[in-house]
């Protein structure tokens, strides 16, 4: 019998982002350090990007978003997090143009033991929290917003080096 969530699953995998397809093509087959993971799959009444069950790993992708979006992802990642899971957002730009260092903070959160503590914030993010904006949440009862550094050391985006 199948489940009530096939097709929507079904219609989010058909329809998924160059981002997601980017993710999906390094996750799939455990070739991302023998790890299953899933996408597109219903956790309650919600869908997650990719999920690794063994490690309890939530991996959502977010692009241009507004208000209610925010909101919404929000309520989410709280629901996840009630669950026991570990949430990492990452903006799609990030998994476009920086995939070495996005793939590099997802090994960090699977290759550590359970309740780690969480790693420093990044230069940016450091600079983001003097300023009262910091998106990483060390307590881990939160979800992740991780930005990756550029691969230039400074500035964001293209055309600054």
């Amino acid at each position: 019998m199948k489940r009530k969530s096939t097709p929507v699953s079904r219609r989010l995998r058909a329809n998924m982002s160059n981002a997601e397809k980017t993710v999906w093509l390094r996750l799939r087959d455990r070739r991302f350090y023998g790890l299953k993971f899933r996408r597109q799959f219903p956790i309650g009444p919600y869908f997650v990007d990719f999920v690794c069950w063994q490690r309890k790993l939530v991996i959502e992708l977010d692009g241009g978003q507004h208000m209610e979006q925010v909101s919404y992802d929000t309520r989410r990642s709280h629901f996840l997090v009630s669950r026991g899971f570990t949430v990492l957002r990452f903006w799609n730009d990030e998994v476009l143009n920086h995939w070495e260092g996005v793939a590099e903070i997802i090994m960090q959160y699977l290759t550590v033991d359970k309740d780690p503590p969480h790693p420093g914030p990044l230069p940016q993010e450091r600079e983001k929290a003097e300023q009262g904006e910091q998106n990483i949440r060390p307590d881990h009862t939160e979800w992740h917003r991780i930005t990756v550094p550029s691969p230039w050391g400074e500035g964001k985006g293209e055309g600054t080096r």
